[in-house]
């Protein structure tokens, strides 16, 4: 018997919203099944296709892991989870929501960093002054050691931030973060700045 490709879709949020409401404008209406709150679901007009619904994260290494055929989910979380995305999957089309950058961001009040070259100086300042690397809060872990390579830096080290990370400078966690933001007014409430050249990734659906 022929299994039907996998359709997953994000399980909550804005980018649920979104993914429903550009299948709906293509005359897909998407049901769950069960519950309110089941992970399977149903295509209106289509019994070819198989729908669940995961979280964003989980969509995109269910991708990598070929658990799934399609998926809606953020760019940046397909480049975090997969090396050599272009490579592993298809990256059909930008759908045009959920935009958001992936940014390096320090403190307001280091006026004489302003680009990755002067992060780069202030790392080395700090590994020779401290005999260890500066911290690097984040969940992009893979997205900044490829940036940071990118740009010549070295001399740092990555703090893991599951969560909050904006406000690891103020807590003392870590001296830089690389973070997501859509309008960076929650950078700039923690007094952050975002480096002249320091967008990692541009991000839509």
């Amino acid at each position: 018997m022929k299994k039907n490709p996998v359709l997953a879709l994000p399980s909550k949020g804005r980018l649920m919203e979104k993914a429903q409401e550009l299948l709906a404008a293509a005359g897909y209406r998407i049901e769950r099944t069960g519950s309110a709150r089941g992970y399977r679901g149903q295509m209106s007009g289509r019994d070819d296709f198989d729908v669940v619904f995961l979280s964003a994260s989980e969509i995109a290494s269910s991708l990598k892991d070929g658990k799934i055929d399609l998926g809606v989910t953020g760019e940046d979380l397909l480049r975090e989870t997969i090396a050599a995305t272009d490579k592993v999957v298809d990256l059909e089309t930008k759908l045009g929501f959920g935009h958001a950058d992936v940014v390096v961001a320090l403190p307001e009040c280091w006026l004489d960093v302003a680009t990755m070259a002067d992060l780069d100086e202030v790392c080395v300042e700090w590994y020779a002054r401290h005999g260890r690397g500066l911290r690097v809060a984040t969940k992009y872990m893979a997205l900044t050691r490829r940036f940071f390579a990118e740009k010549g830096v070295t001399g740092y080290r990555i703090i893991e931030s599951p969560g909050a990370t904006e406000g690891a400078p103020a807590n003392g966690t870590a001296q830089v973060i690389v973070d997501i933001t859509s309008t960076g007014s929650t950078l700039k409430a923690n007094r952050l700045k975002i480096l002249d050249d320091g967008i990692i990734l541009r991000s839509q659906a």
